[in-house]
């Protein structure tokens, strides 16, 4: 760059030409650091993204959970080398309305899907026209509220379906490609074609992986087999380990179930480690609900879990892994399933929605500070949904955590199967101290009635209700 003659006499030239030669020099390198920094950003590779669900999987029913007999290696692996949150929960404990939740950040209240199926009792009961109207009715919800897969397009995610999923076609959620054709064809439940990942190995989800990290393209995975769910029919190889204890037959194949989801979780990760996608890979792990094994009945569960609001219905370790990003540890903060989205939209910079109610927990994993946050809230309603549109019809629970202190509500919501799981917990309100009690075996209620109030009222400020009345 040419710099003209300035005139100026003397000494007084030479420092006024020095000194314009230094501002242009700061100016070159300024704008040199404003580039390299907008570089960066540009280069930055957005996050592949893989959602990892178990299904009907008890909190401590892990190796890294401090069980002593079930192997889950790969997940202790995730564990260790992710944040992993020990006292984490699903606000409902029931598989439709818990998925329906992680895919879309929202309350069952919220996006309507509050149970499995609809009520038996309909006119023509489950083989009626008018049972099958109303499954679609269910299904449609999911049509009025923006998905996690429709989300991430925003940023040019490629998603993909595999495993468990109630609400009609993959594509009808905004994923891209995926396994479940969806009601009305036939075996459309649960998830139809989808529920043979895992089981028959994980080839569809690699593939894709292959073909995304060829494009270049970031993509987001949804893996919830039909593991360790009912028929628990694990391979010999796996269930002689368990076999050979001293244990009911059935819990022997609830506990080798585990290990073979177990093992599909590792060979996901192998792949993923082999493509040298690890370190720009969020896993996140979490189970859609609980579950505790009836000892005399194979494929059964027990009260107090599954469709429970117990520890053992909704509690679950959640795990967030992203090396690039994440300090590994174990953390006792409060979370719930409801931040899933929003965190996986803030590792992904995108803005979250303002009527989630989870909390974007990715600022806080990239820095440890812990969680400004000291209560989380759920929900459990009757299997079967009764008012397809009045969340309410069939509202048979609330539960509150506030610190070490757990308060359950119940109500008279409609029932109409299940009965037997439900109607000894059909009670007056149940209030624990989980940091002395986390198996809720002590009922407080009577000896703190301010603590029970307190708590009461939590639970009347998160949702009004209409309608249902609490049992007393």
């Amino acid at each position: 760059m040419k710099i003209s003659k300035v005139s100026l006499p003397g000494k007084l030239q030479t420092v006024g030409v020095c000194a314009m030669i230094c501002i242009i020099l700061q100016g070159c390198a300024s704008k040199s650091t404003v580039e390299s920094e907008e570089v960066s950003i540009q280069d930055e590779k957005l996050p592949n993204i893989v959602l990892i669900l178990s299904d009907d999987h008890a909190w401590n029913d892990y190796s890294f959970m401090g069980h002593d007999i079930v192997q889950t290696p790969n997940l202790d692996k995730l564990a260790a080398d992710g944040i992993t949150f020990r006292h984490a929960y699903v606000p409902t404990s029931l598989c439709r309305p818990s998925l329906a939740t992680i895919a879309t950040g929202l309350y069952a209240y919220q996006h309507g899907i509050t149970g499995n199926n609809p009520s038996k009792m309909v006119l023509g009961g489950k083989e009626g026209q008018e049972y099958h109207r109303l499954r679609e009715r269910i299904i449609a919800k999911i049509d009025k509220v923006k998905t996690l897969p429709q989300l991430l397009k925003d940023k040019g995610y490629v998603s993909l379906q595999t495993g468990k999923w109630w609400e009609g076609s993959y594509s009808r959620a905004g994923f891209d490609e995926g396994m479940t054709r969806g009601f009305p064809q036939p075996g459309g439940r649960h998830g139809d074609d989808g529920l043979k990942i895992g089981r028959q190995g994980i080839t569809p989800i690699t593939d894709f992986i292959d073909r995304m990290d060829e494009q270049n393209n970031p993509f987001f995975v949804w893996y919830a087999p039909f593991m360790p769910h009912a028929p628990h029919t694990p391979p010999t190889r796996i269930l002689e380990k368990y076999a050979s204890l001293d244990l009911p037959e059935s819990i022997a194949k609830y506990y080798a179930m585990i290990e073979w989801f177990d093992e599909t979780t590792g060979q996901l990760f192998e792949h993923i480690e082999g493509r040298g996608l690890s370190d720009n890979t969020l896993v996140v792990y979490v189970s859609d609900n609980g579950w505790i094994t009836n000892p005399t009945q194979e494929g059964r569960f027990l009260p107090k879990s599954k469709q429970s609001p117990n520890e053992s219905g909704v509690r679950t370790p959640i795990i967030y892994s992203l090396p690039s990003k994440f300090k590994s540890g174990f953390r006792e903060d409060l979370v719930s399933s409801i931040d899933i989205v929003p965190t996986i939209l803030g590792a992904t910079g995108i803005e979250v929605p303002p009527e989630l109610p989870g909390i974007n927990l990715y600022d806080n994993l990239v820095n440890g500070e812990p969680l400004n946050r000291d209560t989380v809230f759920g929900e459990g309603y009757a299997h079967d949904m009764d008012i397809i549109d009045d969340p309410e019809s069939t509202l048979l629970y609330r539960w509150v955590i506030k610190g070490d202190w757990k308060l359950i509500v119940s109500y008279d919501g409609k029932n109409a199967s299940y009965q037997k799981y439900h109607d000894q917990f059909l009670v007056g309100p149940r209030l624990y101290n989980l940091a002395e009690d986390e198996h809720e075996k002590i009922n407080l209620a009577a000896k703190y009635p301010q603590k029970v109030n307190l708590l009461k009222d939590q639970l009347a400020q998160w949702y009004k209700l209409e309608e249902r009345k609490m049992i007393k």
